[in-house]
Formats: structure tokens, sequence, C-alpha cells
């Protein structure tokens, strides 16, 4: 029975990567509490990002995805420079590369278990080499160039995680709205929402019949992963000695690789099974890019002195300012006065909310937007907390962002009987520490003095918790 077990094992069974990337899926998502309550995790760990595309919104998700924080960083820059971020993904590239691809990232096991559904597949060819260029443009114009554009205006627009993402879909969205705690609130979700789903749900038709599709030609992470291919200190090492040149392992690499260990290798070690004469392995820590041993030498000592360069950078980082899954701002810590401010309302009658209107009143302050699934799916909590409290309470929910849909069409949708308002240049929630990361709650006693200001979800027993204390 047992040489049974073990024969199937052997044949069926799943491989050490596949069980590798199992293990770190289920890493990335270890709250499990997530999943049966149907929230997010918002403790201190949410500041460390993991090396896998993973989303920040997924209901398991301890850690912060690199993208979304790299986005997030750079919308602040006018506020802080984003070391942490910038050394994170830096030693990240210098010590794994590509690696984190083929063996750490979720969403590289969903593509590649797709895959596997017995249908026609599409070869590689010249023209899916030339498409694996296209996450260079995806990363320069959607995860730097628009999130840097509108910082400048002061408007936060996470452009990637809000307009493409298929992990912040996948695992964010639909992972909190297929929780039946959350069944009532599918009927809240707008337009943006279902162009994402439309968009997700072809990258996942696509990786059925292209190996690795999302990876292949649109992911950003893995096209930033791929510019330290060469100099990684995990990777690919091919013995020139018995190397045959038959080109056997670029064939057999379902990648669109032109030669093995370049930036479009995953490490999967594909090659190596396939290679006749063992040529090929996965390397650590010894450097075969130049022959010569002083060039080894040399190369080493600049890999060293950019591995403490990075090291460096991600604790200066994140000593000077944490990372941007939970900003914080000087005046905006809990215990210091909220600066006023004036926002206009949504709403045919039109005015303005004005802050220093309702000194005398506990003020709750929600900050959201219609494309961030875990914000419309509390904003229900707000409104309640309004009418059972009246005018001992004020609420107010302001959209932190106006690049979007139109959202007096989506607050005319739904019906909510609460004052919404707009932050036209993103001042308000820059002044209260916030940036890309929604949602955001605020609480203020009736003096004005902040006694709550955190990222994340909030149920209504803890906003009745929170407030009660302060009447």
């Amino acid at each position: 029975m047992g040489k049974r077990l073990s024969a199937w094992w052997a044949a069926y069974g799943p491989t050490k990567r596949r069980l590798i990337q199992v293990y770190a899926a289920l890493l990335y998502n270890a709250h499990a509490k997530g999943f049966i309550q149907g929230d997010i995790y918002t403790g201190p760990i949410k500041n460390l990002c993991v090396p896998g595309l993973n989303c920040y919104s997924c209901p398991g998700a301890i850690g912060t995805c690199p993208l979304g924080a790299l986005q997030n960083a750079l919308a602040a820059t006018g506020s802080r420079a984003p070391w942490y971020v910038l050394g994170i993904l830096l030693l990240f590239g210098l010590t794994l590369g590509r690696t984190i691809c083929g063996w750490l990232c979720p969403m590289g096991l969903i593509q590649e278990l797709l895959h596997k559904i017995p249908t026609p597949k599409l070869k590689k060819s010249r023209i899916t080499r030339a498409l694996s260029y296209l996450k260079y443009g995806v990363l320069i114009v959607f995860a730097l160039a628009l999130p840097l554009i509108y910082a400048a205006r002061r408007v936060p627009l996470p452009a990637f995680c809000k307009y493409i993402c298929p992990a912040g879909t996948l695992e964010g969205a639909v992972g909190l709205l297929a929780n039946p705690a959350n069944a009532d609130k599918l009927s809240m979700l707008g337009v943006l929402f279902t162009r994402k789903l439309v968009i997700l749900i072809v990258i996942l038709a696509a990786c059925v019949f292209i190996y690795r599709a999302f990876c292949r030609f649109l992911c950003p992470l893995g096209a930033i992963y791929g510019l330290f291919a060469r100099v990684a200190l995990i990777g690919v090492r091919v013995d020139a000695g018995k190397c045959t040149g038959c080109g056997r392992c670029v064939a057999r690499c379902g990648m669109d690789i032109r030669s093995v260990g370049d930036h479009e290798c995953i490490h999967c070690g594909a090659c190596a099974a396939e290679c006749p004469t063992q040529a090929i392995s996965l390397k650590c820590g010894k450097i075969t890019l130049l022959g010569a041993e002083t060039g080894k030498k040399k190369h080493a000592r600049t890999l060293i002195a950019a591995l403490l360069a990075a090291i460096l950078l991600v604790g200066v980082g994140y000593a000077v300012n944490r990372p941007a899954a939970q900003p914080i701002a000087e005046g905006a810590e809990a215990g210091m006065r909220c600066p006023d401010f004036t926002v206009p309302l949504y709403g045919e009658q039109g005015g303005s909310f004005a802050l220093s209107a309702h000194r005398g009143q506990v003020t709750v302050i929600n900050f959201w937007a219609t494309w961030c699934a875990p914000c419309v799916a509390e904003l229900p909590h707000f409104e309640r907390l309004q009418r059972e409290y009246g005018d001992r309470v004020s609420v107010v929910a302001i959209h932190s962002n106006l690049v979007t849909e139109d959202v007096q069409a989506f607050l005319d949708a739904h019906g909510w009987q609460l004052p919404f308002a707009q932050d036209p240049d993103g001042g308000v929630i820059a002044a209260l520490g916030g940036s890309t990361m929604l949602p955001m709650t605020v609480i203020l006693d009736v003096q004005g003095v902040i006694v709550y200001n955190k990222v994340g979800s909030v149920t209504y027993e803890q906003l009745e918790s929170l407030i009660a204390p302060l009447l």
C-alpha cells in the first residue's frame, strides 16, 4: 500500500515548486478570520510588503502588495519620499529577482492552475515575445506616471490597482463580496467594478489558453523584478562547458525567454529538467556573469554594496516614514486637534460641510471612493450611525478621489441618506495623514480632538464602542 501511494504521489502529486507556491499563498493570506468575518486585517504587520502580487484588500492578507505600496508612495511624494518602498523593491530584486514570480507569487499559482485545464494551447511565437514588452509600458504608465501626475494635482490615483489589477478584483473585491456577511452589498457595486470584473474574466480566460498570460504581458511587478535578472543573488546558472547549444531549454520554457536566465525567466526549473547535459541549475550566491575570476570578485563586491544599500533604504525608510499601508502625518495622530476644513456637498441642494460648525458634536469622517469595494460595503454602517444617534453625532462621507465615474449618479442609484462630500484636491485626506489606502475613518470628540484615525474597514459595533465614551 505504501509503495502504491508513493508511486501515485510521484506520478500525480504536486512538485516541490508547486508546494512552495501554495505555502507562500497561504502565508500571505494567513488572516483566516478575515475570510470568516468578511473584513480585512489592519494590524501592524500590514505595514510590511510581501514579495509577490497579493492584494492589500484580500480578507486574509497580512501584508501589503509591493506594487500597491509603490503607487501609494508615489501618490504621497509631496509629503514624503518613498524610501521604504524603493528599498524593499530593490532588496527583493537583488536577492530573489523573478524567482518571486516563479515560486512565491499567488497570482502566478492561479495562472498555472488555470493553464492545466485541458484545452488547445497557444504556443509562444514572435508575437507573444513582442507582447511581453507590453508590461513595461503598463509599469511606466499605470504604476509610475499616472500616480506621479495626479500626485502633483494632489489627487491620489493608484492607477494600476484601480483600473487593471486582476488580483485586486479577485482577492479583494470578490474575496470580500463572496462572504455571506457581505452579500447585501452586491447591489452597491458601480460601473468601475463591472469593468474590472470584465478585465479579470478576460485575463483568467486567457490564462487557460496561454501560459501565464497576465505574468507575461501585463504584470508591472514582474517587469520590475525582470530588471534584476542578471544580478539577482538567486537565479539560473548555465555551465558553458556542458552546454551544447541545442536550444531545448528555450523551446521547453513557457515564458518568452530569449536565453536562460534573461528578464523573462521566472526560474521555474523546467529548463533544468529538459537539459540533456545537465548544464542548467539554480544558483544562490555564486556569480557567473563574468568569466574572469577578478571580474567575479568585482561583481560580487558590487552586488554586496547594492544589497547593503537596499537594506539601509528599507531600515531608514521604515524609521523615517512608515509604509504607505497605514499613513501617519504630523498633526493627524490621536490626541491632536483636527485642522478645520470646509468641503462641498453632493446633491441638488449643494452647500458645504464645515468642520467648525459641528463643534460640540462627536464627528465621524469617512473617506471612501466608488471604486473601493470595502468602502462601499461599510457605508451602511455610517448611515445607521447617523440615523440612531441623531444630533449627538455628526457623520460625513468624503469621496477622496474625483478621478472616477460619476459619483452623484452612483449615490442617486443607492439612495443613501447621509451627507456626502467631495475632496476636490485631496487636501483634507492629506491633512489627516491619508493618501490612497481606503477606506479611512477619523473620529473626533466634541472638542475636535482626534481619538481615532486609521485605514481599514470598520464594523458598526466598532464604531459604537469608539463613540459611546465620547457622548
